[in-house]
């Protein structure tokens, strides 16, 4: 079978409903691109997952001073979010592929929103540990449903790029954060409006999830003949090399569990997980009390650290779709781009354990999160093993193992932080996943 590779390919006589023809030069139908402005919405949402998710470090001082946390008592609060999150990814990775993405994110997006906003009118540590651990269970759907979605809407030599956009939201969402929340928090006097109005947004999210995302490219009005048709070439190829080799029957995630490369993926998205989720819980907090910035300072510094590794991200999916196109395997591409990005991570969080300023610190931070955030490329290996069906409960399972590092990284660094008052043992903690 031939699968189309460049942008003005098959013949259709019909578009699917709602779209026009678009004869290219040669008179056949140029595809649309419906699939690219679905992921561009995907980096969107997942951007203000971020912002959410991190909206706590940003205004952890004062929070910290108002309910008179010891370190050890942040620590814990840093990690509520993720015991829930973790443990609800495999079950909602299975109601992914059992249900369809649409109505699973959807359902996450209404959610978690309402969960911020409750968690701006918590009371203390009890109630506002409470309210974490209630956006980890609602907000745990988002990921597992894109990566299901980029094994739907993306044909396969675009996957890479597809899994970048949509991680890319998570240090993007990460950076805006810092600006968007410690701006709020300045207009309103309040980080608990602050709390409120991030969670009305992310309700209205939800609504536009339901009005754009489809389960299949055939179900959306914006997608022509010749869209639909060479997704479809790519799902029919990658079906019959299934077939071929006895994959195609699997179904869940226990026949996955006996090979080598779905343990690579859970235990390589873990190692890299500690280093992020320890840079997003605890990095506003570094910044005050070790380099002591005031909050305006951290919102651009944690802008400035965390654009980097949103554009690190895109162009490790577009080096590793352009690489694979040469003819290179898929192999050869994750093990070299991942492998360079750890030696690099590692070498930036032993450089700002020693450097003395301020200014070369958010230097080094943002180089390390640059080719950290190569790791947007693991989101498309749940579809390479389990394909269509099972990419769902692939990527729960995926990402239950990273957010591991998730609950376990802020605790672990409130610890070191509150027995020797220095950040220094902390980041190199951060350097024992890697």
């Amino acid at each position: 079978m031939s699968i189309p590779n460049t942008e003005t390919t098959a013949t259709s006589p019909e578009a699917a409903p709602g779209t026009a023809e678009k004869p290219g030069k040669d008179g056949t139908q140029r595809r649309t691109a419906v699939r690219w402005k679905l992921f561009l919405l995907l980096l969107v949402l997942v951007s203000v997952n971020y912002i959410d998710r991190g909206s706590i470090s940003v205004a952890l001082p004062i929070i910290q001073k108002e309910f008179n946390l010891a370190p050890e008592l942040v620590g814990l609060l840093l990690s509520a979010f993720f015991w829930t999150y973790a443990l609800m990814q495999v079950p909602v990775g299975w109601l992914i592929d059992k249900f369809g993405p649409r109505k699973v994110m959807t359902a996450s997006c209404i959610g978690w929103g309402a969960a911020t906003a409750a968690s701006g009118m918590a009371g203390g540590f009890l109630s506002m540990f409470i309210a974490r651990l209630g956006i980890g269970v609602t907000e745990a759907g988002v990921m597992p449903a894109g990566g299901k979605l980029n094994a739907i809407w993306m044909h396969k030599s675009e996957r890479g790029r597809g899994a970048t956009i949509l991680d890319a939201g998570a240090p993007l969402g990460a950076g805006l954060g810092g600006i968007i929340i410690a701006g709020l928090i300045a207009s309103t006097g309040s980080w608990r409006w602050a709390f409120v109005i991030a969670g009305a947004a992310t309700v209205l999210m939800g609504l536009a999830v339901w009005w754009y995302v489809r389960d299949n490219p055939r179900q959306h009005r914006g997608v022509n003949d010749a869209e639909a048709s060479y997704i479809e070439a790519s799902h029919a190829a990658e079906d019959a090399e299934a077939a071929m080799d006895g994959s195609k029957g699997k179904r869940g995630l226990l026949p996955y569990l006996k090979f080598r490369s779905f343990w690579a993926m859970c235990l390589g998205w873990l190692g890299f997980n500690g280093v992020f989720y320890g840079l997003l819980t605890w990095g506003p907090l570094y910044l005050a009390q070790a380099k002591g910035f005031d909050l305006k300072t951290i919102g651009w510094s944690t802008l400035v650290i965390f654009g980097a590794g949103f554009v690190g991200e895109i162009i490790g999916g577009t080096i590793a779709d352009k690489w694979r196109a040469s003819g290179a395997s898929a192999n050869l591409v994750m093990r070299t781009l991942l492998g360079i990005s750890s030696a690099i991570v590692v070498a930036g969080l032993v450089g700002v354990t020693v450097v003395p300023d301020a200014t070369t610190a958010v230097v080094l931070l943002s180089v390390v999160l640059f080719f950290l955030r190569w790791v947007g490329l693991f989101w498309s290996i749940p579809s390479i093993l389990g394909g269509r069906t099972n990419a769902g409960v692939l990527g729960g399972a995926m990402n239950l193992s990273g957010n591991i590092s998730g609950f376990v990284t802020p605790i672990v660094v409130g610890l070191i932080v509150g027995a020797t008052g220095s950040y220094t043992l902390a980041l190199l903690y951060f350097v024992v996943p890697r």
